[in-house]
This record gives C-alpha cells, structure tokens and sequence, in this order.
C-alpha cells in the first residue's frame, strides 16, 4: 500500500488565500480509479495500491492549479510506499491511537 500527503502551494496569487485553487486540485483527482484521498488542513492524504496512480493525481493536481493562471505551483510530497502488509490509513491511525494513553 502507498501513502503520499500531498501539499500544494499556488504562487504569486493575487490573495493570500489558496483555499481556491486547493479545492479545484482535489476536484481533479476525485475521478481516478484506483485512489483514495482525505483531506486535511495541512494537505491531501492519498492512498494507493498503485504508484503510478500517485504520480498521476500529483501530476492532475499541479496542473489543475496551473490552468487557472497560476505560473508557479509548488508541490511537497512525502511517500510511504510498504510491501511487507497491506494497511490502510485508518488501520495506520488505529495503530498508532492504542499506544496514547
């Protein structure tokens, strides 16, 4: 199973806000066989059996923001790829919520 959060960063915006052209990324990937995602405030949980699958909602996503004018989109994405057992982003939380006290 592979785990990415995405993060994208529209530029040069004639506002502060890129809630905008992050909602319109999310709506470019809503679509794709294969992909689930969860959004968060910080970015966009993707996850995937498939890495193809990510690179092309990274790719859908950067270029959703670039066809609305936007000349410069910054992109950060962190990638947990695992073979060892397959685990979901839910199962991933559960794990880590029975160790807090």
């Amino acid at each position: 199973m592979i785990h990415a959060e995405i993060s994208i960063y529209p530029m040069a915006t004639k506002t502060t806000s890129a809630s905008f052209y992050i909602a319109k990324a999310i709506e470019s990937i809503e679509n794709i066989e294969n992909l689930k995602y969860e959004i968060n405030p910080m970015g966009t949980i993707l996850e995937s059996e498939n890495m193809d699958v990510i690179n092309i909602a990274t790719k859908q996503m950067t270029e959703s923001v670039h066809n609305l004018g936007i000349s410069r989109v910054e992109v950060v994405i962190k990638i947990d790829s695992r073979k060892d057992k397959h685990q979901t982003g839910k199962e991933k939380l559960e794990s880590i919520k029975k160790h807090l006290n």
